[in-house]
Parts: structure tokens; C-alpha cells; sequence
């Protein structure tokens, strides 16, 4: 079934398809293709808060250099089904369910393309593709921009995030916000001097014209239960050995939301894969100054290339 796309705010050609899809347990996502079937294939996993129309700079580059391009709106964010009382929250109660949402999105592409796949995977987009590789989602290289794989919390902090979220769990409470948050999750009203999202205010102003335009795209704070079910997949993402496939990753030093330190761990352990660090680049690599996003994407096309 056909589903909308918001071209005035996605500076993308137009997409051969946008389609409403079914996950196993009844939550409708969205996803758009581009392409004709007949080139390798770069699936797009966006990080939180994030949308198909977000990503159209990334996938007309993509287009140019040979590749036909697919995005996904996870549950709870873009146009996918949301919290139904509270739509601007990002929740899950369970980051299992996010991999209900790969094996949709995975499938649909099966009955589009017979070509070769690979993942370009962003923050949270790269938390959750690590756990489909791990599970043995079938594809040929992944590149990993700023994954979560760690966040940037103080100790106490994350040790107090289960027994916070299990007593508000048992009094109905685990969806709301989680504590303190504040302006800094409405991009839509943040100041560029403040955010720590990208050194490029051109960037920036861009990514909030298209919320102030599509307030539907809009997501803020995420929730208590989606923070607590993050900080587990990531401990237990921790223990896993890394997948037997080519990779590579990329992310700014200047970055205050990932962990560095877990970035650093994975890589080292991960054969055939190579890390590159951006000198005072912020989280959001693909939205960041043009000499970083353009060095990061080159590196992705080189990867997909050479994997086929």
C-alpha cells in the first residue's frame, strides 16, 4: 500500500516506491526505495529520532555513485505507528522489537531486489544493526556512522537507569520522558550554537526547516523504558563477537552522545573492518561539514564496491 513522502522537505528524487508495511506484530512502518532493482542495494538504518526524508541528500549521493537506496521509519519515529498519547515520546519497551522491524523491512526488499545488500546504519540505526548481523541478517558489508554501542552517560547515571525505570514500570509510569530532559531534544526550536549534532550550520538549519515544515516528522525525549531497554541491548551487544563480514566505521571526537570507548573495543575486535575518527566533527557525520560527510561517504561507496 502506497505511503506518503514529503518531497518540499527531502531534496531526494523521487522514490520508485513508499510503502506502508506490517510488522509480525501488527505496527505499520513506512519505507521508501529508490531504484529499479538492478544495482547493489544500500539499506539505510536511521538513528533515533530520525526519517526517510532525512536521509534524501544521502541517498541521491548514493544514486549518483551506482547504488539503488532504501530507507526505513522504525517504530515510534517519522511516519511509523507511535506512542498513541504521546507521539513526540520515542519509545520502546523492548529493542527486540526493533529487529521485528528489520526482518519487514528485509523482507520487502527481497520481493524488490535480487541484488546485493549493505547497511549504512547511523547511532541507534547502528546498535540495531549490529544485533541483525549478530542474528544473521543475510548482508554483503555495513557501515557504521557514530553507532550506539555505548552512550556518553556517567556511571551512576546508567546504574540507576533499572531500578528507576522498574519502579516507575510498576505504577504504569515507565513511558514518560526521561528526567531532565529538556529543549535539547526539539531540534525543531534548538540553537546550532548549543547542538551536538553538527559544526555545519547550513546542515543544521536544513535538517530543522524540514520538522518546522513536517511537524509530523518531529520526535522528542525519548522515554524511560526506551533508555533502559537501549542501555541492556548495549551490554548485551557488548558480549557478542563481532559479525564475519567487511566493514567500516567513522565518528567525530568532538561527539557528547556515543561512547567512544565502546566504539574503539568493537573495532579492534572486528577483522576486516577499519575505524576512522573525524578531529572535532560532531555526531552526525552525514549531516556534518562538507569535507567530513563527503570523506565518510566516499569511504561507504569504496566499501559497497569493493563487497560485491
Amino acid at each position: 500500500m502506497s505511503a506518503p513522502f514529503h518531497a518540499d522537505v527531502a531534496d531526494a528524487p523521487a522514490p520508485a516506491r513508499v510503502d506502508w508495511l506490517t510488522a509480525s506484530d501488527g505496527v505499520r512502518l513506512r519505507a521508501a526505495f529508490w531504484g529499479s532493482g538492478a544495482l547493489p542495494l544500500v539499506g539505510i538504518f536511521p538513528g533515533r529520532t530520525e526519517m526517510v526524508e532525512k536521509y534524501g541528500p544521502t541517498v541521491a549521493n548514493l544514486i549518483e555513485h551506482g547504488f539503488d537506496v532504501a530507507v526505513i521509519d522504525w517504530r515510534g519515529q517519522g511516519l511509523s505507528d507511535r506512542l498513541y498519547d504521546t507521539p513526540l515520546r520515542g519509545d520502546v519497551p523492548d529493542f527486540a522489537d526493533y529487529q521485528k522491524d528489520v526482518q519487514t523491512f528485509w523482507a520487502w526488499l527481497g520481493s524488490l531486489t535480487a541484488q546485493p545488500r549493505h547497511i549504512l546504519a547511523h547511532s541507534m540505526g547502528g546498535c540495531i544493526a549490529l544485533r541483525a548481523l549478530a542474528n544473521g541478517l543475510p548482508a554483503q558489508s555495513v557501515a557504521f556512522s557514530a553507532p550506539m554501542w555505548g552512550l556518553a552517560l556517567p556511571a551512576a547515571t546508567m546504574a540507576s537507569v533499572a531500578p528507576l525505570n522498574a519502579v516507575l514500570r510498576l505504577t504504569g509510569q515507565d513511558t514518560r520522558e526521561v528526567p531532565g530532559a529538556g529543549e535539547e531534544f526539539e531540534l525543531w526550536n534548538f540553537a546550532f550554537e548549543r547542538n551536538e549534532l553538527t559544526r555545519d550550520p547550513e546542515r543544521y538549519a536544513w535538517a530543522q526547516a524540514q520538522v518546522r515544515a513536517r511537524p509530523e516528522l518531529r520526535l522528542g525525549a525519548p522515554s524511560m523504558r526506551w533508555l533502559a531497554a537501549a542501555l541492556r541491548e548495549m551490554a548485551a551487544l557488548d558480549a557478542l563477537p563481532s559479525p564475519a563480514l567487511p566493514a567500516i566505521c567513522g565518528f567525530g571526537t568532538g561527539d557528547k552522545i556515543i561512547s567512544p570507548k565502546a566504539i574503539r573495543s568493537r573495532m579492534a575486535r572486528w577483522r576486516n573492518a577499519n575505524l576512522t575518527e573525524y578531529d572535532g566533527a560532531l555526531h552526525e557525520l552525514l549531516l556534518e561539514r562538507p569535507e567530513v560527510r563527503d570523506d565518510f561517504l566516499t569511504r561507504c561507496h569504496v566499501l559497497f564496491a569493493k563487497a560485491d
